[in-house]
C-alpha cells in the first residue's frame, strides 16, 4: 500500500487496475515526470504521489478532463491530500488543528468525513475536529471543505475549496455536452 500519498482517487471496484493506468496517464498529461500509482488494498480506492501539488493537480486535471473528455472512463473522483496521519482521534484533531487558524472568521467551513476499515464513530470524530473551529458551519455552501478520509490505519486530511475536489464524470457530462451545444 501506497502510505506516503498526496491524491486519494475512487473507482469502480474491480477497475482499480485500468484506474491505476488512467490515472498515471492523466498525471502524466498534466506535467508530473515521475507519477506514482498504486492501489491501497481498499475496493474501489487508488492513490499517487505526484510532485505537484495536490490541489494544484486537481486544477490541471479539470483542464485536461474538459480538453479530453473520453480518455479517461474509470476514474471518478480525486481528491487532494495535504497530510497523513496514523488514525487516531487525537492525531486527526491535532492535524485539523491548525487549519482552523487558516481560515478567516467570516468564512464558512464544512467538514467531509469518509471512513473505512476503521470502528472510530464518525459522529465523535467530526464533532472532535469541529470543537476546534470557531467559523460558521454551512453544510450547503461552505467556503472551505475540511476533508478527512480514514483509510484503516492511516487518515489523510486536507483543507481545501468545494471546487478542489474533482468529479470526473461531471466534467466529462460538462466537456461533452458542451462539445453538443456547439
Amino acid at each position: 500500500m501506497l502510505k506516503d500519498f498526496n491524491l486519494l482517487v475512487t473507482t469502480e471496484r474491480i477497475l482499480e487496475s485500468k484506474a491505476c493506468s488512467e490515472l498515471w496517464i492523466l498525471l502524466k498529461a498534466i506535467g508530473e515526470e515521475n507519477p506514482i500509482v498504486d492501489r491501497i488494498g481498499i475496493w474501489g480506492l487508488i492513490a499517487a504521489k505526484t510532485s505537484i501539488d495536490p490541489v494544484d493537480s486537481v486544477i490541471k486535471m479539470v483542464k485536461e478532463i474538459r480538453e479530453n473528455p473520453t480518455k479517461y472512463n474509470s476514474l471518478f473522483r480525486v481528491l487532494p491530500i495535504q497530510k497523513i496521519v496514523q488514525t487516531s482521534i487525537e492525531n486527526i484533531v491535532e492535524a485539523s488543528k491548525e487549519y482552523s487558524t487558516k481560515i478567516n472568521p467570516e468564512e464558512s467551513f464544512r467538514i467531509t468525513f469518509e471512513k473505512r476499515r476503521s470502528k472510530l464513530s464518525s459522529r465523535t470524530v467530526i464533532d472532535a475536529v469541529a470543537e476546534e473551529f470557531q467559523q460558521k458551519v454551512d453544510l450547503t455552501n461552505p467556503d472551505w471543505v475540511v476533508l478527512i478520509e480514514i483509510l484503516g490505519r492511516i487518515t489523510g486530511i486536507s483543507l481545501i475549496h468545494s471546487s478542489e475536489i474533482l468529479n470526473i464524470q461531471k466534467e466529462r457530462a460538462k466537456a461533452l455536452f458542451a462539445d453538443k451545444e456547439n
